[in-house]
């Protein structure tokens, strides 16, 4: 005899649903499971559904609308919504970012005193931070009766979604529990909002932190990998591939990735070709991450050799793949295969350039002098050239000392962001190297008038013994900076003497006689 969860394990079984049509409640559930990974879209197959029929469909299907059959429950009494009821609705609105339903079933869960439901409110928590309503979030989290570390964690989630990571922190620094979601989550929010050092000084405090109950995982380690590509920080990197192997953490297609892209921004690209060669699966991420990692070391040649193999390995290349081998091109001042390689994009991959591809194109063209071809290339693009595409340009016209297009580009670049005060230094200095001196005042003039001018410090960071240094303008003393002031100038004299000329766009390497160097 078949008891009433029998249907929906025999449904499981079925190839096709319709093999088995039973009357029995149980079945409307094993129905609705059975569609999640199908592309039948019937929620409630039965006339008179119980609640954890109609309970199981919503659950199922979070990706459908659920309210008509919300109404439908609410029309019939025998099936009152119950706590869950509304945890899956809220969730099902979250998934599908349906914000207009989901206030109008937290009025609902209001009306029918379910407002002191914990699951309730984390999932509303969640629902309106999904929507980028962080007020209403921390509302429900204020009014909250009970709380737990979900609900914690949840309006963490949200602030950190709204990039208000001071608040985030503020809210880390309050919690007395905290588990591994809580700190993959303010470690992972602190590297998106691009403040990796303080990213890495939390996973320090994490690893000391209560004697060790809460143990670093994967998704961890794979966010403080990328801080330290993002800070160069080699040495912390090498330490955290170590961490996985002794820890015997799963060394997965993500791990592997990320390891290769941090070894290559490191400027280790033998260890990131080698941890490549170790992965023992590889996505299209992990073969553009080698690709990219050899491109920024002027490699281009073995960047294109690893597309072939890629493609031999029945991979195919995306527009990121594409963009890392444009970006080779002009490292490595590959114009034909530049060329080549925005062709093909087009006609065999099928993949439009984006702004970023007409940018890499632009930089190559003009590094190589082809000032006509690039500007025909930004009078062909589809969408209008940013920033990046221009600022490619304008780079190109300092570096050939072309004053002309410098003057015309720059105009385009002020007229789209007219504070940005680095446009007018890179055209004071063109008119600088013109020996155009009274267009230098000019502009220099133009600038103070304006008050246009660099508005946050330069810094720069250092890696030493383990440890991350920052320095800057703003924060740093005055006596070391008059240190390294002076250890600069002896390194530039010693230069010098050798015939280097350090020049801001292009280095520069020329012999010359003795009698032309003035400081030795």
């Amino acid at each position: 005899m078949l008891d009433r969860s029998s249907p929906s394990r025999l449904i499981l079984r079925c190839s096709n649903l319709r093999l088995l049509l039973l009357p029995d409640t149980g079945t409307g559930t094993g129905t609705a499971s059975y569609s999640t990974t199908t592309s039948l879209s019937i929620p409630i197959p039965i006339p008179n559904p119980s609640l954890f029929a109609c309970n199981s469909a919503i659950r199922a299907h979070p990706h459908l609308n659920p309210v008509p059959l919300y109404s439908r429950m609410l029309a019939a009494a025998s099936t009152r919504p119950d706590r869950f009821t509304f945890t899956f609705l809220l969730k099902s609105c979250s998934h599908r970012r349906d914000a207009s339903n989901g206030q109008s079933l937290h009025s609902h869960t209001i009306k029918l005193s379910f407002h002191a439901d914990l699951f309730i409110n984390n999932a509303l928590i969640f629902l309106y931070s999904t929507c980028g309503l962080i007020e209403s979030a921390y509302k429900v989290f204020e009014d909250m009766p009970h709380r737990d570390i979900v609900s914690e964690n949840s309006i963490l989630i949200a602030y950190l979604r709204c990039g208000d990571l001071d608040a985030a922190l503020g809210m880390f620094t309050e919690m007395r529990v905290r588990n591994v979601r809580t700190w993959n989550s303010i470690i992972s929010g602190f590297i998106r909002g691009g403040r990796c050092k303080e990213a890495l000084d939390m996973f320090r405090e994490m690893l000391v932190s209560a004697d060790g109950a809460v143990r670093p995982d994967k998704i961890t380690v794979a966010s403080v990998i990328s801080a330290c590509s993002s800070l160069g920080a080699l040495e912390q990197g090498r330490w955290l591939h170590g961490y996985l192997k002794r820890q015997r953490l799963e060394f997965d297609v993500v791990i592997g990735t990320a390891l290769v892209d941090m070894y290559g921004k490191c400027g280790c690209v033998e260890r990131a070709v080698e941890v490549f060669e170790e992965m023992p699966r590889r996505d299209v991420l992990a073969w553009t991450a080698v690709i990219s990692a050899l491109a920024v070391h002027g490699l281009g040649e073995e960047a294109f050799a690893r597309l072939e193999e890629m493609e031999r390995h029945g991979v195919k290349p995306n527009n990121v793949t594409f963009g890392a081998l444009l970006s080779a091109c002009a490292h490595s001042g590959m114009v034909g295969r530049g060329r080549w390689c925005f062709d093909v994009m087009r006609r065999v991959y099928a993949i439009e350039p984006q702004l970023q591809h007409y940018a890499c194109m632009v930089y190559l063209l003009g590094r190589a002098g082809h000032f006509g071809e690039a500007e025909r290339l930004i009078g062909s693009m589809p969408m209008e050239p940013d920033l990046f595409v221009w600022g490619a340009l304008l780079g190109a016209c300092r570096m050939h000392g072309n004053v002309e297009l410098g003057e015309r580009v720059a105009g385009y670049l002020i007229r789209l962001d007219p504070h940005n005060h680095a446009y007018y230094i890179v055209l004071s200095d063109i008119y600088a190297d013109a020996k155009r001196f009274e267009d230098v005042k000019r502009v220099r003039a133009f600038m103070k008038e304006h008050e246009i001018k660099k508005t946050s410090p330069g810094c720069s960071m250092i890696e030493v013994g383990g440890e991350v240094h920052e320095f800057s303008i703003k924060g740093t003393p005055k006596n070391t900076m008059k240190e390294i002031e002076w250890v600069l100038i002896g390194i530039n004299d010693e230069l010098r003497c050798t015939g280097y000329f350090p020049n801001a766009l292009m280095d520069t390497w020329r012999p010359v006689d003795v009698s032309e160097v003035d400081v030795c």
